[in-house]
């Protein structure tokens, strides 16, 4: 199941957890929280589900079938990170992988200030793993991250919001810094509160693509639906979103989408 708001250019969001988990082989459920007028470059307009009805949606869908693994992307509103939150307690969701999208690429918010510390106190820690990219674990760590030293750090202090573990990823970190001798490398670091893992991949050059964060946490969620243990959901996510990202096309004017296809 994927938890998150629209993107009707298909390259994020819920249409791109959606178009991941076909690639993957799990049958894909949905709860919109957000109805977003989107493109691959920018978003206009961020209209928010009540969080009645995104209640309303989980508990409907519940009735036929619980989910196997659930991912959890840009929730807007504090009132629906809270929903979503007694949610897992009362429906009894699986703990969900939880993506905390803070602001878009582009630079429009699609979490309000006020939400993030409800996002911190109520969701986090109900979260089996919590995927930030290096500015979101920044911000919600309060730490600077300037290379692996710094990165573990940021791990740790996110792991004391309470998740069972914390993969900070490192697409934004800019070819990473001479001393640490990763340039031509995309690290992601894994942290569960005992040891940390590196997954590294080589970076693809170009600029990346719109929606990587999506297809990432959607696909740990495919693999941990398919009976993967987490270390190895991560792994061949990784794998997934570095193929789809190779295999990157332009659908107009705007930013390189992922071949979701791929798998």
């Amino acid at each position: 199941m994927t938890i998150a708001g629209s993107d009707p250019s298909g390259g994020a969001g819920l249409q791109a957890d959606l178009k991941t988990f076909a690639a993957l082989g799990v049958y894909g459920l949905s709860v919109l929280t957000a109805v977003i007028a989107q493109n691959s470059a920018r978003v206009q307009r961020v209209c928010s589900v009540s969080a009645e009805m995104v209640t309303a949606q989980l508990g409907t869908i519940i009735e036929e079938r619980k989910p196997d693994a659930v991912k959890i992307g840009a929730l807007v509103a504090a009132p629906i990170v809270k929903s979503i939150a007694k949610a897992i307690d009362r429906f009894g969701l699986p703990a969900p992988v939880v993506d905390p999208i803070l602001v878009a690429s582009s630079g429009a918010r699609l979490l309000d200030r006020g939400a993030e510390r409800i996002l911190s106190s109520q969701l986090i820690p109900r979260a089996l793993l919590v995927t930030p990219n290096i500015p979101e674990a920044e911000v919600l760590s309060g730490i600077k991250i300037n290379g692996i030293s710094a990165m573990r750090q940021a791990a740790r202090a996110l792991h004391k919001l309470g998740p069972r573990s914390v993969l900070i990823k490192g697409g934004h970190w800019p070819a990473a810094s001479a001393a640490d001798g990763v340039s031509s490398k995309v690290i992601d670091l894994f942290f569960d509160g005992r040891r940390f893992v590196e997954f590294a991949a080589d970076r693809i050059p170009g600029g990346g693509a719109h929606g990587t964060g999506c297809a990432l946490s959607a696909a740990v969620a495919a693999w941990l639906a398919r009976g993967a243990d987490l270390e190895t959901a991560i792994a061949r996510a990784k794998r997934y979103v570095t193929q789809a990202l190779k295999r990157r096309l332009l659908i107009g004017a705007g930013r390189y989408v992922l071949d979701h296809s791929t798998r």
